[in-house]
């Protein structure tokens, strides 16, 4: 009896064992599980405001007549797809700095992401017009546009800003750059070439230049540093 008192008793630590060791276990994960779910729960659930937005928002409480700042959202609204706010804030921005050029091109590119292209085209059309007169406007405008994936347009300026100053080597620059990224090697050997012409210094121009095949010599003494990187006159 002794020894069938012993086996039960082995045999009932048997079939106990398992069951301690499962409730250990839930024990545990359930700990666990709580910890790991207030975190996924964090990370998951909703924001109650993006730190961006809020940091600017913020920065517009303090100073209300910040175009950064108001383009800065726009561009965030813009990009999901929050479209009068986006709206909103673009016009906030070229109101208090109406030459923005990268609110103008945004406020375009928003228009036509938006499905209203025509009210694209009207208000690219007056930010054209508003550069028409000078080199360097064209030419930032056509960089805004082109930044923002709007070709069409900025071909237009880049084409204006040569209108205005052909003789200008940063408008040739730009164009025969332009070409370049389309793949054209022609015309844009053609656009660098008159822009080295018009300047010879200008070691980025040269290395272009190079890589398509022609072959040019800077003048002595030219650096990265010593080349213009930018005409500041405007042409007529």
């Amino acid at each position: 009896m002794a020894v069938g008192h012993n086996g039960a008793q082995q045999r009932a630590g048997k079939l106990l064992l398992p069951v301690l060791l499962c409730a250990v276990v839930i024990s545990l994960l359930g700990c666990t599980g709580n910890g790991a779910g207030g975190a996924a729960s964090t990370v998951a659930g909703p924001a109650t405001s993006d730190p961006t937005e809020a940091a600017l928002l913020a920065e517009l409480d303090r100073k209300f007549e910040n175009p950064q700042a108001h383009y800065e959202l726009a561009r965030l609204y813009h990009k999901s797809q929050n479209w009068t706010r986006a709206e909103y804030r673009y016009n906030q921005a070229l109101s208090f700095e109406p030459a923005n050029k990268p609110a103008q091109a945004g406020l375009v590119k928003m228009y036509i992401d938006r499905g209203e292209p025509a009210s694209g085209e009207q208000f690219a059309n007056s930010y054209l017009r508003q550069a028409a007169n000078s080199v360097n406007e064209s030419l930032k405008l056509a960089a805004e546009f082109q930044k923002v994936g709007l070709d069409d347009y900025a071909f237009r300026g880049l084409r204006q800003a040569l209108e205005v100053g052909p003789d200008s080597f940063e408008a040739n620059k730009q164009m025969g750059l332009y070409y370049l990224s389309k793949k054209d090697s022609a015309k844009a050997k053609q656009y660098l070439v008159r822009s080295f012409e018009l300047n010879p210094r200008q070691p980025d121009v040269a290395m272009e230049l190079g890589r398509l095949g022609v072959v040019v010599e800077l003048p002595k003494g030219t650096d990265e540093q010593a080349a213009p990187k930018q005409e500041t006159k405007s042409q007529s």
